[in-house]
């Protein structure tokens, strides 16, 4: 059985989809995020107008990047997407 924990089998060392990748900053609460207060991104707007738009939802178009990842996710649940 493969240790996913090991980090060092990638040819940088590092390596994606870890299951205890405490050191990826993407695995941390977008509450915790610095940057989290910043505005949300192209990519998250982008995706979250067609997460809201399948969910049949209006949200303010000035959200967080935290705010944004949490409605993203809250969206995925409900419209079943991101799922496996």
């Amino acid at each position: 059985m493969t240790d996913t924990s090991d980090t060092t089998n990638g040819p940088g060392g590092d390596v994606l989809g870890a299951r205890d990748d405490d050191d990826n900053p993407a695995s941390k609460d977008p509450s915790e995020w610095v940057t989290g207060d910043e505005p949300m991104t192209a990519s998250q707007r982008s995706y979250l107008d067609t997460l809201a738009r399948e969910a049949g939802e209006e949200l303010p178009a000035d959200l967080t990047k935290a705010q944004a990842s949490t409605e993203i996710d809250r969206l995925q649940q409900k419209t079943g997407r991101g799922q496996g």
